[in-house]
């Protein structure tokens, strides 16, 4: 399938094989604890209670709230040691899209998926938001949260050439060429303006699996 994109969009400045660049465990935070609390209520609010979820370019934390008691979070990331240590996952996978954007799960197996903070690094996204909507159960829910933070030198040049209204546009636009989306939402916590005491802003894009039409319709 031909891609809409061109492909300079998802050129990093670091061409080096991200698995080296992941080798070494980073247990930090990306957003701020404001950015973190404002995420957690968006999952509680959004995330299907007692659900299958699948932790999609998982690290150490998923900022889940425990109100939500999922029956199982799956973590797929770079580094295992990373997900060892995230108390929300049940069992990761070690798996590297920008090589293979196959996910390694059958068809609707899981209620739920969330990308938090890493989309900006995903060079095939469209193949990679298929996939998310191949292992979701109809009607199950994609968030995929950012801010303005990244490791600049492996985010794509498309996503560090952009603003953050830009990047809401981009990722609503992955959603859309991936297709068989509904329900296309955006969620915007811009966090504090004061130079002394200004928090992390919070951007999501969520939609659900387009459901089949009941062959009795």
């Amino acid at each position: 399938m031909t891609s809409p994109f061109p492909a300079d969009y998802f050129r990093k400045q670091d061409p080096s094989d991200d698995d080296m660049f992941y080798v070494h465990p980073r247990k930090v935070v990306h957003i701020d604890d404001h950015a973190i609390n404002a995420l957690s209520e968006q999952f509680a609010q959004l995330l299907p209670p007692s659900g299958d979820y699948l932790d999609l370019m998982s690290s150490w934390r998923s900022h889940l709230p425990t109100s939500l008691k999922p029956s199982s979070v799956i973590g797929l990331g770079m580094n295992a040691e990373e997900m060892r240590d995230n108390p929300a996952l049940t069992s990761h996978v070690v798996h590297n899209l920008n090589k293979n954007p196959l996910l390694p799960f059958a068809d609707q197996a899981f209620d739920a998926a969330f990308c938090t903070v890493s989309v900006q690094y995903l060079q095939r996204p469209l193949e990679v938001f298929r996939e998310v909507n191949r292992v979701l159960k109809p009607n199950g829910i994609f968030l995929v949260s950012f801010s303005n933070r990244c490791f600049p030198t492996k985010a794509v040049a498309v996503w560090t050439a952009m603003n953050d209204n830009q990047h809401i546009a981009l990722v609503s636009r992955y959603f859309e060429e991936a297709a068989n989306w509904r329900e296309l939402m955006v969620v915007r916590k811009e966090g504090s303006r004061s130079w002394m005491s200004g928090s992390d802003p919070l951007f999501i894009v969520h939609a659900r699996k387009l459901a089949r039409l009941s062959m009795n319709a």
